[in-house]
């Protein structure tokens, strides 16, 4: 072994006892991490208006400080951008997160000195607790490459701004950027496709033992590895250990990224996220992961189905269920309050808190009353997968079909780009109308009423989601497809790529 594989190893013991101990408490943990934000939140224009220094407990919070998303919260962003101080937390942040955003154009999450932290021990955190856990520390002696945006940064109002992959770039310790891949030169190239030409030059020549990003932009790069040489990525890359993902769920990508390596490779999911770094595989083979809970973050916990409600409870840790489906809320030393993350979480066990996460709270399927949500649909395609194993999915989509004849029946229409097609697609389809309709009793009871037909199943052509990406000025990064969408915005857009 290498030095740093070595040195790893004590490191990763004396961080898991830390992490040990505020486990033990975890309702505490956070109730104090609580007390910190309100003292602090006091200081600021934002305090002052929600007169958050009379507020003690979760309860005072929630009846002062609404729940909101971007948009909603938008003039104290704004203010921040503009570069004034103590508007959210106190001073002015570090860096602004520039991020798609939805109804608004970019979205600019601060990040401040506080809560840089957060960012950069989670992910160093995650990997610890691997060496931990397992004793596998030999990656740390190869190259590391981290599928990410530009570390290029721009000014905005006198703050350091980027995308957050290339913000946490310029963070990275120096005893490991020398392993560090791809170059900055090639990081800093805008155009996905250019920059992953380059990456695959860079890196033939390595010894890679880690590979990170989000799942379907790591399969292009290692479908241009297979193309360039022939031979499967783990043949190309023998020391090549981890893989480490996050960003969307990994299952409906799981088997083609697998069949492309070519052999079994260790994993590790992560839940990063511009407005923080949240939670963590912690144990392998476990899939729920850590959350977070000493990291200058209050989680609160919406009931998914009550969320558009006008006044929705909102949870704490000591309030939550297992196996149920909460919108996640987040108060934060990154000046964020009553933040509407937009993603939704089920807890698959508690003491210690694990999580997976199941979807979107905006991405959900309902034109019909069936609230179809992201993980239902997930599921389903594996288990299908699974049924037929000659089928090798790129990526998809769930959109209505609402039919103008009232003699016809609407449905839904799934968009699936295949690798390897079905060789029965109607069977396929069947094998997911059933799937659906197992895991969701609306859509069960609407088929069974004839108010739906099956589901069309419509192939797309090989590379349609990424033209449809990059006709959005977002292919590659951190951008991803919805799984679910509630009217046929991105159904049409990808469809009209084929004409």
């Amino acid at each position: 072994m290498g030095l740093k594989s070595t040195l790893s190893r004590p490191v990763a013991a004396y961080i898991a006892r830390q992490y040990a101990r505020w486990q033990q408490d975890p309702i505490g943990t956070q109730q104090r991490v609580l007390r910190e934000l309100l003292t602090q939140g006091a200081r600021t224009a934002f305090g002052r208006d929600h007169n958050l220094a009379e507020a003690r407990t979760a309860q005072d919070l929630a009846a002062r400080v609404p729940v909101r998303d971007y948009e909603a919260l938008s003039p104290y962003f704004n203010r921040v951008k503009a570069g004034e101080a103590n508007v959210l937390w106190p001073s002015k942040p570090l860096y602004l997160a520039k991020t798609s955003g939805t109804t608004s154009g970019a979205k600019y999450i601060p990040l401040t000195r506080d809560s840089i932290p957060n960012h950069i021990n989670g992910a160093r955190d995650a990997l610890l607790h691997y060496v931990h856990k397992t004793g596998k520390s030999r990656f740390l002696d190869g190259k590391l490459m981290f599928l990410s945006g530009s570390p290029e940064l721009e000014t905005v109002g006198g703050i350091h701004t980027g995308r957050l992959s290339g913000i946490v770039n310029h963070h990275v310790p120096g005893y490991l950027r020398r392993n560090q891949m791809p170059s900055y030169q090639t990081n800093i190239i805008e155009d996905w496709e250019t920059k992953l030409d380059h990456i695959v030059e860079e890196t033939l020549p390595q010894p890679m033992s880690l590979i990170s990003g989000i799942p379907p932009w790591v399969q292009m790069y290692f479908d241009r590895i297979v193309a360039r040489t022939g031979r499967p990525v783990g043949e190309v890359f023998p020391q090549f250990d981890l893989f480490v993902y996050g960003g969307v769920n990994f299952e409906p990508y799981r088997k083609k990224l697998f069949d492309t390596i070519g052999r079994p490779v260790d994993s590790v999911e992560l839940f990063p996220a511009s407005e923080g770094f949240l939670a963590f595989q912690d144990e392998p083979g476990n899939p729920g992961m850590l959350l977070l809970l000493d990291a200058g973050i209050f989680f609160e916990f919406i009931p998914a189905e009550r969320f558009f409600e006008p006044n929705p409870p909102r949870l704490t840790l000591a309030e939550v269920e297992l196996d149920k489906q909460y919108a996640l809320v987040l108060n934060s030393n990154a000046g964020l309050w009553g933040y509407s993350l937009g993603d939704t979480v089920r807890f698959t066990q508690k003491y210690p808190f694990r999580v997976v996460v199941s979807g979107r709270i905006k991405h959900f399927l309902s034109a019909f009353g069936e609230h179809v949500i992201g993980e239902e649909v997930e599921q389903t395609l594996r288990e299908a997968m699974q049924q037929h194993p000659e089928v090798e999915v790129v990526e998809f989509t769930v959109a209505p079909r609402v039919s103008d004849d009232p003699t016809v029946p609407s449905r839904h229409e799934w968009l699936i780009e295949f690798a390897r097609p079905p060789h029965d697609a109607a069977a396929f389809a069947a094998a997911l109308d059933t799937g659906l309709r197992r895991r969701n009793v609306y859509y069960d009871d609407l088929l069974a009423g004839n108010i739906l037909a099956p589901l069309q199943l419509t192939p797309l052509p090989a590379g349609a989601f990424q033209r449809y990406m990059k006709s959005l000025g977002k292919l590659g990064g951190q951008n991803k497809v919805p799984r679910l969408s509630n009217d046929r915005t991105v159904a049409e857009g990808l469809l009209s790529t084929l004409s």
